[in-house]
């Protein structure tokens, strides 16, 4: 299939390689980056649109799928760097990002100080004089290119996806799932959804996927990670696993060790279904590559059955 040449991946080096991604559209001499990674990642953001022939001045937009610290951490110092950007947000990321302090501490809480410290860099705010708030149906101009906003919530209230209907492609930040480049086998690629905490929402999530799926997209590109075809059948992926973790949830919820109840059984679910897809790597190698999202996904949907519960 064609994959259009203005479309760059970046990889922004968290965590390890082609786990966490970063894009750029280049169009007629201007550009457009679509989310941008952690502050550490802000070389890797500037060495990519050296390798496209551009320059930080050629930059008119920095398009944040939402404000988590791997997506949008780096926003405030990239911004810094490309004095003629605006920054695009969705409503309710946009008080993040002018001050990032509650953001900062949520991820704290979540990760640990010294975690934060070690893997996501400074996280500085963006003058608000700067920021455009994307509500739905907002459109980018990038050179007479339309990138349309879509509000995309699930994965969590301040998300938003990116059409692009020149290449009929989507950037989906997390809410169409994470897709790991080692667990690909001769049936393509295989897809998990992401629902770390504090917002994860099961219904919301499959309303948004299925409002994707209607674009009928040649392509998504995921944070998480790289460029991905035969939407319809991952969104169905998609969608059997977010019911299944619901189950999960609602199984492990009375226990008093519910949380290791909730990695057990996501664990299980997963490699099963890794197994079925026939993914090259063993278990051992599955769970390892999946391991930090299992946790999250656990935390996330406690602090989901916890919110449904009140």
């Amino acid at each position: 299939m064609y994959v259009d040449p203005s479309i760059f991946t970046i990889d922004t080096a968290f965590q390890r390689n082609d786990f966490d991604a970063a894009y750029l559209i280049v169009e007629q001499g201007r550009a457009a980056f679509i989310d941008c990674g952690t502050g550490l990642a802000v070389p890797a953001m500037l060495a990519a649109l050296e390798r496209a022939g551009c320059t930080p001045e050629q930059v008119d937009w920095l398009v944040l799928t939402h404000v988590h610290l791997d997506h949008a951490g780096g926003a405030g110092l990239l911004m810094q760097q490309l004095p003629n950007a605006t920054l695009v947000v969705h409503p309710r990321g946009a008080p993040h990002m002018i001050d990032p302090t509650r953001l900062v501490a949520g991820a704290t809480e979540v990760y640990g100080a010294e975690e934060i410290a070690r893997s996501y860099g400074p996280v500085l705010p963006v003058p608000a004089a700067r920021i455009v708030i994307a509500e739905d149906g907002h459109r980018v101009d990038l050179a007479g290119r339309s990138l349309l906003c879509l509000d995309t919530p699930g994965h969590a209230r301040h998300h938003l996806c990116v059409w692009d209907e020149r290449s009929r492609s989507l950037f989906t930040g997390d809410t169409f799932g994470l897709s790991y480049r080692e667990l690909d086998s001769a049936r393509g690629a295989f897809i998990v959804p992401t629902s770390s905490p504090v917002q994860f929402d099961p219904e919301p999530l499959k309303q948004s996927i299925a409002r994707l799926l209607a674009l009928e997209p040649q392509a998504v590109y995921l944070t998480h990670y790289g460029r991905v075809e035969d939407i319809p059948a991952l969104a169905a992926d998609l969608i059997e696993q977010i019911d299944a973790m619901v189950e999960i949830g609602r199984q492990c919820d009375e226990r008093p060790d519910r949380h290791r109840c909730l990695v057990s059984a996501l664990t299980a679910l997963y490699l099963e279904r890794a197994q079925a897809h026939g993914c090259r790597l063993d278990d051992a190698a599955v769970e390892r590559i999946l391991a930090m999202d299992i946790e999250l996904n656990a935390q996330g949907l406690a602090c989901w059955l916890d919110r449904d519960r009140r």
